[in-house]
Order: structure tokens, then sequence, then C-alpha cells
């Protein structure tokens, strides 16, 4: 019996999908069955090879990377998940740190939403967009100012396009990681009082694991999430209720 999460006969597109949450999500996907388009500026065969899906390079330094990826192809989900991230204290941050992290995370976020509807609204059909956002779409954060900037874009246009798409069945939402097991957070836990500080916050006891954000995403681009439009889910171990 078909159940309302599965995405069988579904196409999803992830991007930044060779490692960490993106991979995670892209084996998630799969698992629920959706054939998965693992797209990154890396090479994604590490991802292909649990997904059994097909792997497509792009660069979001490019924040129209993605202008041409639905023209010619049929994607029914679409998640946004690549990201960069530029510590350094406010007073000495770069206008190159700036605009690499804007374009990557903001930018092109839009852009590849843009290129999704737009190719989905043309052929009569809609979709699921899933974005990636962040506790820092709600807080501040220490020492990375565009990539605060950039999640609370992503909080916004989430909202805007599910307000210009919802009726056209395209539904937009967004995840909002907690303090998540990846890459971005390596230097976070390899200081052993941050890593404290973060942990007696957060009432589940422990960091995330890329999965629990993959899990979240598999709901909403299921039928499950039909009546969802521009919500922001916090995946986050209980952070924000703290």
């Amino acid at each position: 019996m078909t159940t309302p999460f599965s995405l069988s006969g579904q196409t999803a597109l992830v991007t930044g999908a060779n490692t960490g949450i993106g991979q995670a999500i892209a084996i998630s996907l799969a698992r629920a069955g959706a054939r998965v388009i693992a797209a990154g500026r890396s090479d994604c065969a590490a991802t292909t090879a649990l997904t059994g899906g097909e792997s497509l390079k792009l660069d979001f330094a490019d924040p129209m990377a993605a202008r041409d990826v639905f023209a010619d192809r049929r994607i029914d989900i679409l998640v946004n998940n690549a990201g960069i991230i530029r510590r350094q204290d406010s007073t000495e941050f770069t206008e190159t740190d700036w605009d690499d992290v804007i374009d990557v995370n903001l930018k092109a976020v839009f852009f590849t939403c843009q290129a999704f509807a737009k190719a989905a609204l043309a052929h009569g059909r809609g979709g699921k967009i899933v974005n990636i956002a962040s506790l820092l779409s709600f807080q501040g954060g220490i020492r990375v100012p565009s990539y605060t900037a950039s999640k609370h874009g992503v909080a916004g246009i989430t909202k805007l396009l599910a307000n210009e798409w919802a009726a056209k069945g395209i539904n937009v939402n967004a995840i909002a990681p907690g303090y998540i097991e990846t890459n971005n957070t390596e230097a976070l836990r390899a200081d052993p009082k941050r890593s404290a500080e973060i942990l007696a916050r957060i009432p589940a006891g422990r960091w995330g694991r890329a999965e629990d954000i993959a899990e979240a995403a598999v709901f909403l681009a299921s039928p499950a999430a039909h009546y969802i439009h521009g919500t922001i889910l916090n995946v986050d171990g209980g952070w924000l209720a703290r």
C-alpha cells in the first residue's frame, strides 16, 4: 500500500549533495522511492553510488548555475542545500567574503527556485521546494555576518515564494537545522569550551546528525506535506525552545 510519505515516481534534485546534510538528504529521498539527481561543485560519485541516481556538476559560486537545468527534464522536488560559511570578526570582514557567501547561500537559492518554478508552471504541474535555512535565520550568531544575513534571507524568500506559488501547486518550505555534525561545525566541535556551551543548551543533549535533517526533508517533499506552505521547520534538538 502506498503511504503519504512515498516519493515513488518522483525525481528530486539535491544541491550540495556530495557530503554531509546534502548527501544524507539524497539517500533518504532515494530510500523513499525518488530518483535522485545529486548536484555539487565537487564530485557526487560517493552519493550516487548509494542512491543509484544521477550526478550533476553545479557550482553555485555562479548564482545562475541551475538556470538551464530544469528546461529539458522533469524534476518534481528541489532541495536547495548548497551553502558556504566564512568566519571573521565583523570589523575585519571583507567584501569578498560577504559577496561569496551571499551569492551561494541566497542569490543562488532564489534563482534556482525561479528556474524550477518556471519549468513546473510551463508544464502545468506543481512541485516541492525545500530550502535549507539555519538557526541563524532567527538568531544573530557570532563572527558569521554574511552567513547570518544569507540565512535570514532564505527564510524570507521561502515565505515570499510560498505566498506566490502555493495556489499554483508548488510548496515552498525550509528546514532550519540546529547544531549538526558536519564540516561547517567542525571548528565549533573542536573547541572544547564552545562545544560544551552548545551542548548545555540543547534539550536533546546531543549534536544533531545529518540524518535528522534528511528525514524532515522527506516529509516536506512528500504528499503528507501538501498543505504546508511557507514553513520554516526547526530541527534543532529543542535549541530555539530553550
